[in-house]
């Protein structure tokens, strides 16, 4: 799978679960400490947002003034699509993976920039399947890019402090790569 295919599987996992969410599952917790369905939902549609800026050449500060907004509207769905869709061309244009980035949390490669996206998309997805009870399993291939992708930087993701307390140390070598990437963030499947 090359990193476009997996980068439209990663959008497919959110979407798939989030087309899945029943109106009266938006209060539901998630595994993200302090998050509802509908906190966890406004994330990933501020998330595309300022990657579809970034991508445009927007500015650090332009993107900040907008990191707090609420996005979730009547047709969350449609608006993720749209908001995807435009992320999805970004990275595909011309020049898309060549470059920096402007993020928060300073210049970052276009490339790391993407597997950013990519990881927040399959993760959330399963964090969203786990809060409204859907299958929470993403496709085997993206699962292994996924973990290939992040192993080299296990320690310092749990480090950061973003992630939880990172990986548990529990998960053996045997496990899944769904398994060991979510564990690595933090999660317990």
């Amino acid at each position: 799978m090359d990193v476009f295919e997996a980068f439209s599987q990663s959008r497919q996992e959110f979407e798939t679960r989030l087309r899945q969410v029943g109106d009266d599952q938006w209060d539901l917790p998630t595994p993200c400490p302090d998050w509802s369905v509908r906190d966890l939902v406004n994330h990933m549609l501020l998330g595309t947002r300022m990657s579809v800026q970034l991508l445009a050449g927007a500015s650090r500060d332009e993107v900040l003034a907008g990191l707090n907004d609420d996005l979730v509207t009547d047709d969350p769905v449609g608006d993720f699509v749209a908001l995807a869709d435009q992320m999805e061309a970004g990275f595909a244009a011309p020049g898309g993976l060549e470059g920096t980035v402007n993020h928060p949390m300073g210049e970052i490669p276009r490339q790391m920039f993407l597997g950013f996206r990519m990881t927040d998309n399959a993760v959330h997805g399963w964090d969203l399947a786990r809060a409204i009870g859907v299958d929470d399993q993403f496709d085997e291939t993206l699962a292994e890019q996924m973990w290939e992708n992040a192993k080299p930087n296990a320690a310092m993701l749990a480090g950061s402090g973003v992630f939880g307390d990172g990986a548990s140390g529990d998960v053996d070598e045997g496990a899944s790569n769904q398994a060991k990437l979510l564990d690595a963030l933090g999660r317990r499947p």
